[in-house]
């Protein structure tokens, strides 16, 4: 097997169902591997997208990554014993020469290229993405069949705020969600409480409603917030200050005794250590939320929860962010927490596929070959387009 061509593209995306509403001019790359492999006829192709949040990362990939990979000769790529395309090889090709730290996005770069080299070796194993992790990390038969899934979304709309942020809520407890998240912060506290109310009530009873600061909070303003959530009982409190203030991290978190949520916005082992060791998680009711394409692919991610879960961390308590088939698979066959899901952000990767069957908070999980991006129409059209 040989990869004989690896192609990228840059995409708008939008925090919005309608895209015109503006949302930071966000992007994110779009990455297409062809092998030589062929199945029923066809050759083996890949894909992959930089998640959501971030911007795309073509420079980076067209001047290091996809230069090394495409050069690297095939035992390179491939396991020893089988032959088999191994993207754990891959990453050590892609990141040959790396140097520690600077990870800045660097790590988004690699994680795309991973994402489409983990549908490649899935297709050309003929099994779902799910199963080949789950054998590969010796957890055999004991992939569920559903996985635990939230909605994520939100955001603050510029107009009729309250109103559309109500009926968002609604759409998605009809979609067959019991949990949600919204954001906060960059407004008066007491505005937040209001969007709050108006999301809680759309919602089950109990803590199903999440919310997500984006990082807005200084330490006075995030003890200020605390606060006032406290009450409410939220299912969880993510990304309250700057990722890398440990500190106020930490202040805020003794101050809040239910759930925070953090790692969204870290993208290293490195990182992950120095967030649990000094930014005052707990084991026992504290949330996960890196993102496995933000945190140089699986690989990365593999290592951060190894490391984790090593000092005592439950599985349970990682919920992979990004909103995507990719961390469905990874939730499933690591045996996480579960995942999230953006039923109506970041078009064209807004949903997971009318095909996969959402109640009661669960979600089917897919299982044709791959990822399945192949089961939504919009993702194959955006592929289709940028590489036509």
């Amino acid at each position: 097997m040989r990869i004989i061509d690896i192609r990228e593209c840059s995409i708008p995306v939008s925090r919005y169902a309608d895209p015109a509403l503006r949302s930071g001019d966000l992007t994110t790359s779009l990455v297409m591997v062809t092998t030589d492999a062929v199945r029923a006829g066809r050759p083996v192709i890949g894909y992959g997208y930089a998640s959501v949040g971030r911007y795309a990362q073509g420079g980076l990939m067209r001047e290091r990554f996809v230069p090394r990979l495409l050069a690297a000769r095939p035992e390179a790529l491939c396991d020893a014993t089988s032959g088999a395309l191994d993207p754990r090889r891959a990453w050590d090709v892609m990141m040959a020469g790396e140097k520690p730290g600077g990870h800045g996005e660097r790590c988004v770069a690699v994680g795309v290229l991973d994402m489409a080299l983990w549908d490649t070796a899935a297709k050309l194993a003929e099994e779902p993405l799910h199963a080949v992790l789950a054998r590969a990390r010796g957890r055999g038969r004991e992939v569920p069949a559903r996985i635990r899934v939230y909605a994520g979304g939100g955001y603050r709309y510029p107009r009729n705020d309250l109103e559309r942020l109500a009926d968002e809520m609604r759409r998605f407890v009809d979609q067959g969600f019991t949990h949600a998240k919204m954001k906060i912060g960059g407004v008066p506290i007491e505005d937040d409480l209001k969007r709050i109310e108006a999301a809680m009530r759309r919602l089950p009873a109990g803590a199903h409603l999440a919310v997500d600061a984006m990082n807005a909070y200084d330490l006075e303003t995030g003890l200020t917030a605390a606060a006032h959530l406290a009450p409410l009982g939220l299912w969880w409190f993510e990304d309250i200050c700057d990722p890398h203030d440990f500190t106020a991290q930490a202040r805020v978190a003794s101050a809040y005794a239910h759930p925070v949520a953090a790692g969204e916005a870290l993208f290293s082992l490195a990182e992950a250590r120095l967030l649990d060791a000094h930014g005052g998680l707990r084991r026992d009711r504290d949330f996960l939320l890196f993102d496995p394409v933000h945190c140089y692919g699986l690989t990365g991610y593999l290592r951060i929860v190894e490391h984790l879960t090593q000092q005592g961390w439950p599985r349970s308590a990682f919920w992979p962010h990004g909103g995507h088939l990719f961390s469905l698979h990874i939730a499933a066959a690591l045996g996480l927490g579960g995942a999230e899901v953006t039923p109506f952000a970041f078009h064209p990767f807004s949903h997971l596929s009318d095909r996969l069957r959402i109640s009661e908070g669960h979600v089917d999980l897919p299982q044709q070959p791959g990822i399945g991006f192949e089961l939504n129409p919009d993702i194959m059209q955006a592929f289709a387009t940028a590489f036509a």
